[in-house]
């Protein structure tokens, strides 16, 4: 493999879900170019990701994304100093696409290979906003939430020697990511797909305590000699700060059933049906719904964002956390990014948040993550593959 060029440049291409992206990103800090290509339309027809159409639509996307990508940041593949490919966590066939186009590319090009966590993209989304807007570092130790359709997690972020940046796992979710949980409750609800947008613009319609969810104290129990438990933590070091959304997702179908709802979701189910020119967006939205059904859906995000906020700021209290950084597709959420905000202001703790457009899965976080790992030289095997169960760091 030849020398780099030095151009502080990388190319980086994101397929671990439904969205195919690449991205050009200079020195971990400037994004030159950022593609996505999203499969949003074809999934909502489902209600979900199915995993086989996703890779279709991977193969078809991923050169033209590349191309496009490469073309915005108005540079060569000669140009580039390495490609950087997400290795999992996500579905086994989606991220095969981007993995095997991406060996292939380097192959071809003598150029090296950089594997990356697809969760620790989503925090070096955030870092590399930051960078770019010439703004201090992050006060270190920092605790990234990572919060999306797929994960909810915490993570104790430190940077360590040449650049280099290790995580401690010290909370997960224990069943439904919170983003899943906004996916099944909408469903639920006769609503879109994903369901996130559509309750964020519903829920300032209703009264957040008009229903009284709970969260009940999460225990998480050591593993029993020689039987594995994933969802327990694999070391005892400090206190873990766990998630479940199982329930909250169980209290509002009982919800619906006790208060006979099922005919005005059905009813609202065909009217999204027949006319697909209603969005979140829309002014008429909240027409949608009587006002039981707002004060229902206020109340369940009242109760999951308050959930997300307690866990993590009690973690970073307990951990001595310096700086809080949000990542993840529910970082986008108007009341999450409000009340996060007001209670680190209130704590005299820095925070911050992606942009919208980084909130969710792209191939500029997945090229900011490797500009670390390219400058240690910490470069992928010959022999990469895709690990859908890819944890973060120390568990």
């Amino acid at each position: 493999m030849r020398q780099s060029s030095e151009t502080g440049l990388i190319l980086g291409i994101e397929s671990s879900c439904d969205e195919t992206a690449a991205a050009v990103v200079r020195s971990g800090t400037t994004a030159l170019s950022n593609v996505v290509a999203s499969q949003m339309s074809l999934h909502a027809n489902y209600g979900g990701v199915v995993p086989e159409l996703a890779s279709r639509e991977h193969l078809r996307n991923i050169v033209p994304v590349v191309r496009e990508a490469m073309s915005r940041a108005n540079v060569t593949f000669a140009d580039l100093d390495a490609v950087a490919v997400t290795e999992g966590p996500g579905l086994a066939g989606a991220l095969l696409v981007g993995i095997t186009y991406a060996k292939a590319l380097t192959f071809g090009l003598d150029k090296p290979l950089i594997s990356v966590n697809h969760l620790e993209g989503h925090i070096h989304a955030v870092l590399m906003e930051a960078r770019e807007r010439s703004e201090a570092p992050m006060d270190l130790p920092l605790l990234a939430l990572v919060v999306s359709g797929g994960h909810t997690h915490l993570y104790l972020a430190r940077q360590g020697s040449a650049n280099t940046w290790t995580y401690r796992n010290v909370g997960r979710t224990v069943d439904d990511a919170a983003g899943e949980a906004y996916d099944k409750v909408a469903k639920l609800l006769g609503l879109g797909y994903p369901g996130g947008p559509w309750i964020d613009a519903l829920a300032p319609h209703g009264n957040p305590r008009a229903v009284p969810f709970t969260f009940g104290h999460i225990n998480s129990r050591p593993p029993r000699p020689g039987v594995t438990n994933k969802k327990a933590p694999a070391t005892n070091e400090g206190p873990h700060f766990d998630f479940s959304f199982s329930g909250i997702k169980t209290a509002v179908l009982r919800y619906v059933e006790t208060h006979h709802l099922r005919e005005s979701i059905e009813a609202r189910r065909a009217a999204l049906a027949a006319d697909q020119s209603i969005t979140p967006k829309s002014e008429t939205v909240a027409n949608l719904c009587d006002q039981q059904t707002l004060d229902l859906i206020a109340s369940f995000q009242y109760a999951v964002v308050g959930n997300l906020q307690r866990q993590t700021f009690a973690a970073a209290e307990a951990l001595g956390a310096h700086s809080i950084v949000i990542s993840g597709g529910v970082a986008a959420n108007s009341e999450l990014r409000r009340r996060f905000q007001a209670e680190a202001d209130r704590r005299g703790l820095p925070i911050a948040f992606p942009s919208l457009a980084l909130s969710t899965d792209n191939a500029a976080m997945i090229a900011a993550a490797a500009w670390p790992k390219l400058l240690a030289r910490d470069f992928a095997s010959e022999d990469l593959g895709a690990t859908p169960q890819l944890r973060l760091g120390q568990q």
